[in-house]
């Protein structure tokens, strides 16, 4: 099987570039050996590569810049995503392509289905439905895996925020009213492998029997505040830490540019019922990622 894998400097991409090896050649990149805002050159890349799949993990993350940086957020969020997809089209290829639960208001009162009508109240959000939207207008083979809280202990993020913070602060505040599924990358990539893997023997005619949209993150949910406290308790080096208490926020009181759904959680039955997989339990995923090497 020969992938042509985008964004393997993020945090999906990075895992995925190790998951996928087993299946045979992956072809890697991202920005800037290429830039996802021009057209033509990402055509002639997919072209030149002629994969049987493209994943594509790229995508401008940065939730609150996008607000200031619209087009931008756009072209790597809607525009290139269907990009790919045509390109995967025309060579009689497959595109797995990774969404967001920021595509929904967060009003719902129990984790959304991927029946449920989206509703983004932010920039990405919108630009991340966009793209679902012109991948499915193209009717090829394709995959779109919308997850949620996507953590990674290699750079940035939450988790290395949670844990920055409990050696710095005596006292933490975390808000308690957004609510999602946390995600390690790694389960996430390792999922994905794993579905190519069922299919290899012809991966294209198998993806296409099952093509569409699915939901795809760490089973169960929690609050900021429960996933914070979680990562406190789970820190194999909690003798470093400094902080004493870990109080409850509200979102209002850490203004951002860009809104939040206050409810996110995704529904992963569709998925488990496709292709008999789910992600371990949130928790569970948090206790591996922090063990020690």
């Amino acid at each position: 099987m020969r992938i042509l894998l985008f964004g393997n400097t993020g945090q999906v991409g990075w895992e995925s570039q190790r998951t996928l090896a087993p299946l045979g050649e992956v072809v890697a990149y991202d920005y800037p050996q290429v830039d996802f805002t021009k057209i033509d050159q990402l055509r002639n890349l997919v072209r030149s590569v002629q994969p049987q799949v493209i994943v594509n993990a790229a995508a401008y993350t940065a939730v609150d810049k996008a607000e200031s940086d619209p087009d931008a957020a756009w072209m790597l969020n809607a525009i290139a995503p269907g990009i790919l997809a045509e390109e995967a089209k025309a060579m009689g290829s497959a595109l797995v392509h990774y969404s967001t639960d920021y595509v929904f208001d967060g009003n719902s009162q129990s984790p959304y289905r991927e029946s449920d009508t989206p509703n983004p109240i932010n920039a990405y959000g919108k630009g991340k439905l966009a793209g679902e939207r012109y991948i499915q207008s193209i009717d090829g083979t394709y995959l779109i895996l919308r997850t949620s809280w996507v953590y990674s202990l290699r750079k940035g993020g939450f988790v290395n925020k949670v844990l920055e913070w409990a050696r710095k602060q005596q006292v933490m505040r975390v808000v308690a009213d957004q609510v999602a599924n946390p995600t390690w990358c790694r389960m996430l990539a390792e999922a994905t492998a794993q579905l190519l893997a069922m299919g290899r023997e012809n991966v294209i005619a198998w993806l296409d029997e099952r093509k569409g949209l699915y939901h795809l993150a760490g089973e169960g949910y929690a609050s900021r505040l429960e996933w914070a406290c979680a990562i406190l308790e789970l820190d194999p080096h909690k003798e470093e830490h400094v902080v004493q208490e870990v109080q409850s926020a509200l979102t209002a009181d850490f203004p951002a540019p860009a809104t939040r759904p206050p409810f996110s959680a995704l529904n992963c039955d569709h998925f488990a019922s496709t292709f008999g997989l789910r992600l371990p339990e949130w928790k569970d995923s948090l206790k591996l990622a922090l063990e020690p090497d």
